[in-house]
């Protein structure tokens, strides 16, 4: 018998997220990305508890990657840029559809052009080319005037900034990791550090940045 993930290793791990055995590689590689672990399950504690080598290998490539893209931001705009990939975190695409890192980055500069033609005081929406990243660009829009609405100092020109991050990130991760969801993959796995390292539940839509 092998793993049912990977088909190769021998299976050794109980996984109640899945409720199959699974190998020791496809426990420590896709756990709180592709596989939902139970914050009670033994192997999710012990590896918060005692990180091996490997993770946190993984950690500093991880941040490594990211450096580039935030790197110029200010703590407002690294707060705003968090707020932002939460929710491409928590978007799900309708029907089949899957998201993809080209989707990011075009959803995000889409977002990012209309305000930066809105700060120049032009009025223009400016449009995607996926439908996919249409509807990604129009939750961005949606969670900006919410933080708004709730009475948050976001500017035009300081959104763009950080989208303009995003897109960058989403299409600058793939020209050193394999794959069309390399950024995301990578994404999810910083966002569920930070929350495990803050001990909190995943983030609600917010309103955080303060005037």
């Amino acid at each position: 018998m092998s793993c049912p993930l990977c088909g190769t290793r021998k299976p050794r791990r109980g996984c109640p997220a899945l409720n199959q055995t699974i190998c020791a590689v496809c426990c420590g590689t896709k756990r709180l990305t592709e596989i939902q672990c139970p914050e009670d399950c033994v192997y999710l504690t012990s590896a918060r508890e005692h990180p091996a080598a490997v993770i946190k290998r993984q950690q500093e490539h991880d941040v490594a990657i990211l450096l580039p893209t935030i790197q110029g931001l200010t703590e407002r705009q690294y707060q705003l840029f968090f707020l932002f990939q939460s929710l491409i975190a928590r978007h799900t695409p309708d029907a089949f559809a899957r998201l993809l890192d080209d989707d990011v980055a075009d959803a995000a500069g889409t977002v990012a052009a209309t305000l930066e033609t809105a700060a120049r005081g032009v009025i223009y929406d400016h449009r995607t080319q996926s439908l996919p990243a249409q509807r990604l660009a129009s939750e961005i829009k949606g969670m900006l005037a919410e933080m708004r609405q709730q009475g948050a100092t976001v500017y035009d020109r300081e959104a763009a900034i950080v989208l303009r991050a995003i897109e960058k990130g989403a299409r600058d991760t793939r020209k050193i990791e394999p794959g069309d969801a390399s950024y995301l993959t990578l994404m999810a796995r910083l966002l569920q550090r930070n929350r495990a390292a803050a001990k909190m539940p995943p983030p609600e839509p917010p309103s955080l940045i303060i005037p």
